[in-house]
């Protein structure tokens, strides 16, 4: 099961540089669209690349404070300035580099209400930690809860499932939709005792109408592939099937991955591809296959592209084998400086007892918050 699938890609997402020291590289989105390329997914009929467009003022104002937007705009022309506590540095043109990633994540979402193609996926996007009123955690702009917006103002759409990813909690989309009940907001997570941004318990569960549609799942440091698929696989096919959503957004940061050198997750391939695997097939069985993938985070670029390319052959319902092909190693080796990875899975899984018990304790702990405000 596939569906028309969509990778949005310009060069110009490299301009969303926070600088050369900065944790967060840009050259992992061109080493991502490189590797599908040499995989041979851009030469199926099925998979189209495209370019994105520069989302305007008022389509960021669906989210953001104006007088935060003006701010952006006055450092991106002076090219300094921080626009948080210091992780998120402005630079010259910052303002033009994110609107064109919030503009990616809007023509994704124009694409699949068009029903001109079933799936998108943005490299680019996943900028989950921006607050309406100021940039966090390497995010100027937020572009899924843009999207989340937009897809609610431009089509009238009332049932949305975000699902995160990422190995950091997604705060700025869940606090910025903390009551709203058209959005059910499913976020795994490393603990916020052990990472950045220090949020995410299981306690959060949302307020007003929307009490009991905001599931967080921190996890410990060290947490592999089984304890998470545990979770995941007693937790979300059964909450995503209640709530019957029209659009399923997925926030992949590849943070979670084994070794990344910002968390301490110790995920595979494995799970990045059973999970995408599962919200493909709920999309297609619940709203028509309409399916939205975004990057995120990942700071070791031996994994990033290796995950974002199995996600997006998972998604286009393609098989590839695990060769990394040569002449992409050689341009890896070239970018980087670095070693290129061997292949293009993990060869194992990760896991201990202890993980796998914190996870059992961590569901009934949101069990009994549910239990409690459920009538």
């Amino acid at each position: 099961m596939g569906g028309r699938t969509t990778l949005l890609y310009s060069e110009r997402f490299l301009d969303y540089n926070l600088g050369s020291l900065h944790p967060l590289r840009p050259v992992r989105v061109k080493l991502t669209h490189d590797l599908i390329q040499s995989k041979g997914l851009l030469d199926e009929d099925d998979i189209e690349i495209a370019a994105p467009r520069v989302a305007s003022e008022e389509e960021i104002l669906l989210f953001h404070e104006k007088e935060y937007v003006r701010l952006v705009q006055k450092y991106s022309e002076k090219g300094s300035g921080l626009l948080d506590a210091g992780d998120t540095p402005a630079f010259k043109g910052c303002f033009e580099a994110t609107s064109l990633v919030v503009g990616a994540s809007l023509e994704a979402c124009d694409k699949i209400m068009s029903g001109k193609v079933s799936h998108v996926f943005n490299p680019s996007g996943g900028l989950h930690h921006a607050h309406p009123e100021r940039a966090s955690g390497f995010c100027i702009f937020n572009d899924p809860a843009i999207s989340v917006n937009y897809l609610k103002t431009k089509y009238m759409i009332r049932r949305l499932v975000y699902m995160d990813i990422d190995a950091h909690h997604g705060d700025g989309v869940m606090y910025g939709y903390y009551s709203d009940p058209s959005l059910l907001d499913i976020d795994f997570h490393e603990n916020g005792k052990y990472i950045f941004p220090g949020t995410g318990f299981p306690d959060e569960i949302g307020e007003n109408e929307a009490k009991g549609l905001k599931l967080n799942i921190p996890l410990l440091p060290g947490t592999g592939d089984e304890a998470y698929l545990k979770a995941f696989h007693k937790l979300i096919p059964d909450i995503v099937r209640k709530f019957r959503p029209e659009i399923i957004l997925v926030q992949c940061g590849a943070d979670g991955h084994a070794n990344d050198r910002l968390a301490h997750l110790r995920l595979t391939t494995n799970t990045y591809e059973e999970v995408v695997s599962e919200m493909h097939s709920l999309a297609h069985e619940l709203c028509e296959g309409r399916f939205l993938l975004f990057g995120g985070g990942g700071y070791t670029l031996a994994n990033v592209p290796r995950v974002w390319t199995v996600a997006l052959a998972t998604l286009a319902g393609k098989k590839l084998d695990d060769e990394i092909p040569e002449r992409w190693s050689g341009e890896f080796r070239e970018l980087t400086g670095e070693d290129p990875p061997n292949a293009l899975r993990d060869r194992l899984t990760n896991d201990d007892s202890k993980t796998i018990s914190e996870v059992d304790n961590v569901l009934e702990e949101l069990a009994g918050y549910l239990a409690k405000w459920r009538p």
